[in-house]
């Protein structure tokens, strides 16, 4: 898991980055997944470097995954309504949040399987 924590990591701060300069860098609030990125990549860092803190960072990273696919979600919704009919404001912001809710939401359910592998692998 840490490996993938950090590879969303830097996913997301190439999502974030990018969307800001195809938003022709009119607003900070498009580097958001960069931002988040930052931690994700920094918490997988410090999973793979401490072993000790290898638990804790992970459900950290586990619960950033959580508040990002909060932050996010209106953007999937905002696509998903889009492709029935509906207009966007911002297509642009509505991908790039569509693409980082897609993102925590699946490292999400790989946490969990990967928490729940672990607790089963600990109590045979």
């Amino acid at each position: 898991m840490p490996k993938l924590t950090q590879a969303l990591g830097y996913f997301l701060i190439v999502l974030g980055v990018a969307a800001y300069f195809l938003t022709g860098m009119e607003s900070v609030t498009a580097l958001i997944p960069a931002f988040f990125g930052l931690v994700f990549a920094g918490l997988g860092y410090l999973a793979t470097t401490n072993e000790a803190m290898r638990k804790h960072a992970m459900h950290a990273a586990l619960l950033l995954a959580i508040l990002g696919l909060a932050g996010s979600f209106g953007g999937l919704v905002q696509l998903l309504g889009a492709l029935g009919g509906g207009e966007v404001e911002r297509p642009a912001a509505a991908i790039a949040q569509s693409l980082m809710a897609i993102s925590c939401l699946s490292f999400l359910i790989m946490g969990i399987k990967s928490f729940i592998a672990a607790r089963k692998g600990e109590t045979a």
